[in-house]
């Protein structure tokens, strides 16, 4: 069970990207234009990739809910003054006999409703021995005001997962098709990582993007929501079946949700099933 969570983790890691960012597309993580992302984000997306899990058999699946709390309106109030508080991500992992589902799905939530939603699909093709899959996935969201561009990725993951569970990584370069896009050819390149520590009390996991998208601010975009978290369960006073985290996350960005780098922390809850 260990190293299913640990393939999951890393596999989340990147799927936690957030909806509300933009509308672009993955592994994670990979908006439209991101102007169409003054939304805000957490995840993902935990971009945070589409991430793999090789070397998983059986029925088991794997899900965990997310809360987090957005700190990129105090923080950029000049450029980011419309941004939601609230991003709630729902994430979901199964694996088969011939490889691997990922999917994740972001809401923005304000006083109001809804703002946005985000999602990515993944799916991992591998029924042979080889650290490496074929990967395929699908980003695609909306706001209030707008769809975000569909994007389209195909490319091959490379998985590392320690035998013990306690840490992995994954790498997938990618084509990346962009619909709607005045220039919809191109590539991502997307790596997640995951490590337990302290018997499994606390987890760093996470994601990078790196992507060619045009837009309003500039062609080469970059994404990267690390997060920590203390898993509750592994306290001694604290039920094995609790199975709740707090934690934080750190959004951050070039070219993204604005010109330069944006950094923008969130306070968070996780609950796993």
């Amino acid at each position: 069970m260990n190293n299913l969570r640990g393939y999951f983790d890393n596999l989340v890691a990147k799927f936690t990207h957030k909806a509300g960012d933009v509308g672009h597309c993955c592994v994670f993580r990979e908006k439209v234009v991101p102007l169409c992302i003054l939304i805000t984000t957490t995840v993902k997306k935990a971009t945070f990739l589409c991430a793999l899990c090789l070397g998983v058999v059986g029925t088991a699946a794997a899900q965990n809910i997310q809360l987090h709390y957005d700190f990129g309106r105090p923080l950029y109030s000049r450029n980011l003054s419309d941004r939601p508080r609230v991003t709630a991500t729902i994430e979901h992992f199964a694996p088969d006999k011939w490889g691997s589902t990922f999917f994740f799905v972001d809401l923005d939530l304000s006083s109001t409703g809804m703002k946005a939603a985000y999602t990515e699909i993944s799916r991992e093709i591998s029924w042979w021995e080889m650290p490496v899959s074929a990967h395929i996935e699908y980003n695609g969201g909306m706001n209030s005001a707008l769809s975000f561009n569909d994007a389209f990725l195909l490319g091959a993951t490379y998985t590392y997962n320690a035998e013990d569970g306690i840490y992995g990584y994954t790498l997938t370069p990618m084509y990346k098709y962009i619909r709607h896009n005045r220039r919809p050819h191109n590539f991502q390149v997307t790596a997640t990582w995951y490590y337990h520590f302290c018997e499994g009390l606390y987890t760093f996991s996470g994601f990078a993007d790196y992507w060619r998208e045009p837009s309003l601010f500039g062609t080469m975009i970059f994404m990267s929501e690390p997060q920590f978290w203390i898993n509750l369960n592994r306290l001694r006073s604290v039920d094995d079946d609790f199975n709740l985290s707090v934690g934080t996350e750190f959004e951050l960005t070039a070219n993204f949700i604005g010109s330069g780098w944006y950094v923008v922390p969130t306070l968070a809850l996780k609950w796993q099933f």
